[in-house]
């Protein structure tokens, strides 16, 4: 059994999202922030972030994006993204590497800006630059949506999942159905959503 280790509001979202689609049974240990942080949590997840997913063999596993990916492989029967071997897993693969190290980096340059400079007085900038850069994604991802229902391949996948988590995190989230209205269409959509809908019920990710 999967064992979660997660926090409301946070990159746990998606993966409760997968194992719930995936329909797989998994315990989720709610992790609260501590200062100093708890020495046990720490020895799973060295920077003391959330999520955390133990595998079934024990082992632990970090990284939203990655944890994804491993469990679209390990239950291919949920099709939480195109099959290895068909046309859509290449850009499955891309935008779920995209948006963790372009737009998942830019939230927490914002979110976290005392950890991305040493200068108080530079810490508006840095924000401002986080900013840009997400915008910057997210009109890259918009313009790819055009004309299609998802992201990727021919049905729901987690990279929609992911992209829009991403986007209930900006801090001017008004600013999207303007934007980016490819998004906005998607996430409408998601909104929605049996899955998505229980799951901000817990996450508030977006208003009900």
């Amino acid at each position: 059994m999967y064992k979660l280790y997660t926090r409301a509001n946070t990159g746990g979202f998606v993966v409760e999202a997968a194992l719930a689609l995936a329909g797989v049974a998994f315990d989720q240990i709610d992790v609260p922030k501590s200062d100093p942080p708890d020495q046990a949590f720490l020895d799973i997840s060295p920077l003391n972030q959330v999520p955390v997913l133990i595998l079934p063999d024990g082992s632990s596993m970090t990284e939203s994006a990655a944890i994804c990916i491993l469990l679209a492989e390990r239950h291919p029967q949920a099709n939480l993204a195109p099959a290895v071997n068909s046309p859509g897993r290449a850009d499955f693969l891309r935008w779920m590497i995209f948006m963790s190290s372009v737009i998942y980096s830019a939230d927490r340059r914002f979110y976290h800006t005392d950890r991305y400079t040493a200068d108080p007085s530079g810490m508006e900038a840095v924000k401002k630059a986080a900013v840009a850069e997400m915008d910057r994604g997210f009109a890259i991802i918009d313009a790819a949506l055009e004309g299609l229902d998802w992201l990727v391949g021919d049905q729901l996948s987690l990279a929609d999942i992911y992209l829009v988590m991403l986007v209930a995190w900006h801090p001017q989230v008004e600013r999207v159905p303007s934007n980016w209205p490819n998004i906005e269409r998607l996430w409408a959509w998601l909104r929605e959503h049996q899955v998505m809908r229980k799951l901000n019920a817990s996450h508030a990710m977006w208003p009900a």
